[in-house]
């Protein structure tokens, strides 16, 4: 362990293993180490006796749930949108040939206490329950502009220049309704609250036409894709990344320590009385307690059932985005599903999660309206997390560090971190739309 390494990689989260894969794909001498004897830190998938002895201080599983390795339960449950960043990176990196994966079943949102299917085209908005006559029309006029828009081409704009117009100007040009603008903020732009209607318009245009290209992608009825075995296995597909291209790897480093030199700058890790020498430490906010801030909370219930969510049409994997107005809250409350069909479980079993930004003192009772939308559950767990971010960006002292995950069920705000910090340590714009291969080539 004592030799010098461009890059020293703390914990192998989804965030830090991307990071890790790309530094290494760069030609960079990469050691990756985490304190935890298995991959994937916040963002692992657990089986079952891991499950019971992380939530119930090891009590047995039931018998009725089946056996532990059948069991693979995401931590913070998230899918993957089909045109999204993170697929991107997957097919930009070649990553894709170690996983599989099975398009999510359904989309859908609470409206007046009511699972609804999200409409994210003109002709499903003509079919969409959540509109009368009338309000279809301009919802699809509204749709259809969105499709049709262009930041190249100005003919497309219909005279609106989204980068001034604010999102709440745009809905009033097109008349839509409070419950519309409701649904299509939320689960088609998958905005988190509304601080979005009085920002420009340009940034929901592109997020419901990621939508729209997501769920044309694999024609599926969902924008959504999530890997069989869950999502523990993409933090290990970027860790066979990265050491095919000769990055280190080390487990079970309990005691490691950062290491700083006189002038504050971060130099190295320690663990068993060994240093390793680094030109840059990257990690997670767990490793760099004294340097990270606690912004919020995210609480995440986990829950075990022997069947699929209610009113999702029997489907094996589902979101169900419950927006913040219709559950008078300042935050949407997410719902995820997903079940043996993606080999999560045992046969006949379901696992849903119900997830949500702290806004009280009572956090598991913030969940209420998402469990509500469950039915019976034969076991359930909860989590209260902190969501940290770096206190400076790492040009000083060497420090990279991610920021927590979000109560999000998709992986978007994510990546736009991962490629934040990949910036900042490499001075360079990562274009997940340029294919590596050719690049290369043309160089």
């Amino acid at each position: 362990m004592d030799e010098e390494y461009d890059a020293i990689v703390l914990g192998t989260g989804l965030k830090e293993c991307i990071i890790s894969g790309l530094l290494s794909v760069d030609g960079l001498k990469v050691l990756h180490m985490d304190r935890n004897n298995y991959y994937g830190g916040e963002s692992a998938s657990l089986n079952l006796n891991q499950l019971f002895e992380k939530f119930k201080g090891g009590a047995e599983p039931p018998a009725a749930l089946g056996q532990s390795r059948n069991y693979n339960v995401d931590l913070i449950p998230k899918f993957m949108m089909a045109n999204g960043k993170l697929v991107k990176a997957l097919v930009h990196t070649n990553v894709t040939k170690y996983l599989d994966f099975k398009a999510v079943d359904g989309s859908y949102v609470l409206q007046k206490n009511k699972i609804q299917k999200v409409p994210a085209t003109d002709a499903e908005a003509l079919k969409s329950s959540l509109m009368g006559m009338f309000e279809k029309r301009r919802a699809r006029s509204f749709f259809i502009y969105v499709q049709d828009y262009d930041p190249a081409d100005s003919k497309t704009h219909k005279g609106y220049d989204l980068t001034r117009m604010t999102m709440q100007e745009l809905f009033a040009k097109f008349g839509l309704e409070a419950n519309t603008i409701d649904f299509v903020g939320h689960a088609l732009a998958l905005h988190r609250d509304d601080d979005y209607l009085n920002k420009p318009a340009l940034q929901t245009v592109n997020n419901i036409k990621l939508y729209s290209e997501s769920m044309a992608r694999f024609d599926t009825g969902s924008p959504y894709i999530y890997p069989l075995y869950g999502l523990g296995e993409l933090p290990q597909a970027f860790a066979r990344l990265s050491a095919v291209y000769g990055g280190t790897y080390m487990l079970s480093k309990a005691d490691a320590k950062v290491v700083y030199d006189e002038a504050g700058t971060a130099v190295g890790v320690s663990s068993e009385g060994e240093t390793a020498k680094g030109k840059i430490i990257v990690g997670d906010p767990s490793y760099f307690t004294e340097k990270v801030k606690t912004i919020g909370k995210v609480v995440r219930a986990i829950c075990i059932m022997s069947h699929p969510i209610p009113s999702t049409n029997d489907s094996h994997s589902a979101q169900v985005i419950l927006p913040a107005k219709q559950t008078g809250r300042q935050s949407d409350i997410y719902v995820a599903s997903c079940s043996f069909a993606h080999n999560v479980a045992q046969k006949d079993k379901y696992l849903a999660f119900v997830s949500a930004t702290v806004e009280t003192s009572d956090p598991e009772g913030e969940l209420a309206p998402g469990l509500a939308l469950l039915g019976q559950v034969d076991e359930k767990f909860v989590q209260v997390s902190d969501i940290c971010i770096p206190l400076e960006d790492g040009s000083k002292d060497k420090a990279f560090i991610s920021t927590g995950y979000d109560a999000t069920t998709h992986f978007e705000t994510v990546m736009v971190d991962v490629l934040d910090i990949y910036k900042r340590i490499t001075g360079k714009v990562l274009d997940l739309d340029v294919d590596p291969a050719a690049a290369t080539q043309e160089q």
